[in-house]
């Protein structure tokens, strides 16, 4: 049996129960309610205090506050422009007063007079109320002016910068001789201008047909003046008329002290068949009494005075048209030929009587015959009787031996014929027009 008067040792003193764990402090709060979270599982939730919010999120109401102060803006320089608008319009510091507040420049043909018909009835106008594009349609429609600008500046000026249109050659239109320019536009001669011009006189245009018909023809002779004025021979200043009624065959009058010739250059190669006319000229002099028409436009051949009477001769020019078409530098030669009642009238004497035996009769028929004068006035001064004649250019008429002579031309040379006295051949008959 065992002993009971002993003392009895504890189970837990023999087998001391195990130390609960440290636990670490954790500074992480977050980490903490974890914890606590994973503590206490079944906790009961904590009753959410209710927050007061306004009606409107807070974006919304940012947005709608920046609207408010950009309305506001708005009716203040709406108000301001008001303002200032009204003053402007009745104020009298931006009223034109005078002709002095309008400033004009680029002025050479065009005259003031002729702006100030368009721009005139501005005058008395309040500035901001002057059209300006109006204007400068309007002053573009001047036939001097090429392009206009007109520009307003307070408080009462305006300032208007002409563009004249550069002239590159007369033009004959019905009874008078006017300016044109590369584009065709037509200008009247400038009255009152020093400038005296060295153009030719172009035939074939008309004031009636549009301006698309004659930039064409102006084209033409754009490259025609080009090509006699290249490599600086200067042909272009021996030209006195351009005739560009057909385009197929331009035809230019070369002035030459024994007498002005019409060349016709076909529509190419302007500048060699034209070369070959110069080199040729003294040569066809020689061969024929008069010289007064080349045709050049066929190859390998030449064609002396052609019969010009299907050309149709432009009216005479007026008097004072004359006058002021020989002060813009017309040459004479243009003029002469169409103006017959232009320049000093000549006096013919009346010729004395002879007596013709019928040997002189029989030879004098059988000579060439003689132009008839065409008298265009006729008055009487001291018992003497003054005749102003243009003669009429008369019918060649080659004999014999000039036959021969055209026959056999030199080597040289390209072959001359005359109308009057040769025909071309059937294959030039057809060409042409």
């Amino acid at each position: 049996m065992a002993r009971k008067n002993g003392p009895s040792i504890v189970q837990e003193e023999l087998y001391p129960p195990p130390a609960p764990p440290v636990r670490e402090e954790i500074d992480d709060a977050r980490l903490l309610d974890l914890d606590v979270e994973q503590e206490s599982p079944f906790l009961r939730g904590q009753k959410r205090v209710p927050v007061r919010r306004g009606s409107l999120p807070k974006k919304t109401a940012s947005r709608i506050s920046w609207v408010i102060a950009a309305v506001c803006v708005l009716l203040l320089c709406g108000a301001a422009y008001a303002t200032l608008y009204n003053y402007g319009k009745h104020s009298w510091r931006f009223r034109i007063n005078s002709s002095d507040d309008i400033e004009i420049s680029g002025l050479h043909n065009v005259t003031h007079s002729q702006i100030m018909e368009v721009l005139g009835g501005d005058i008395g106008r309040n500035i901001f109320f002057v059209p300006l594009s109006e204007r400068k349609t309007q002053l573009e429609q001047i036939p001097w002016v090429e392009n206009a600008s007109v520009m307003r500046f307070a408080p009462n000026r305006l300032k208007v910068e002409i563009h004249e249109r550069t002239p590159v050659a007369f033009a004959r239109i019905g009874s008078k001789i006017m300016l044109i320019d590369a584009g065709g536009a037509l200008m009247e001669l400038p009255a009152a201008s020093k400038t005296k011009y060295s153009f030719p006189v172009i035939l074939g245009a008309s004031a009636g047909e549009p301006l698309s018909t004659r930039a064409p023809r102006m084209k033409i002779y754009n490259e025609l003046i080009g090509e006699f004025d290249s490599g600086g021979t200067q042909y272009s200043h021996d030209i006195s008329e351009v005739d560009l009624s057909d385009p197929d065959d331009v035809k230019v009058l070369a002035s030459d002290p024994q007498g002005a010739v019409l060349v016709h250059l076909g529509s190419s190669n302007y500048l060699e068949r034209y070369k070959v006319y110069v080199s040729h000229l003294q040569e066809w002099r020689q061969q024929f009494d008069k010289l007064e028409s080349v045709d050049l436009r066929y190859d390998r051949q030449i064609v002396v005075n052609p019969d010009l009477r299907g050309i149709e001769k432009p009216a005479p020019l007026t008097l004072s048209a004359a006058k002021t078409a020989a002060a813009a530098g017309v040459k004479p030669v243009a003029l002469v030929t169409h103006a017959k009642t232009f320049g000093p009238t000549p006096m013919v004497k009346p010729p004395a009587k002879r007596v013709v035996t019928k040997a002189a009769t029989v030879k004098a028929s059988a000579a060439k015959p003689l132009a008839k004068p065409v008298v265009t006035k006729k008055w009487t001064a001291k018992k003497k009787t003054v005749v102003k004649a243009q003669t009429k250019p008369k019918p060649r008429v080659v004999s014999a031996a000039s036959q021969t002579k055209l026959s056999s031309p030199p080597s040289a040379s390209p072959a001359a014929t005359s109308t009057s006295s040769k025909k071309p051949s059937p294959s030039i008959r057809n060409q042409e027009p």
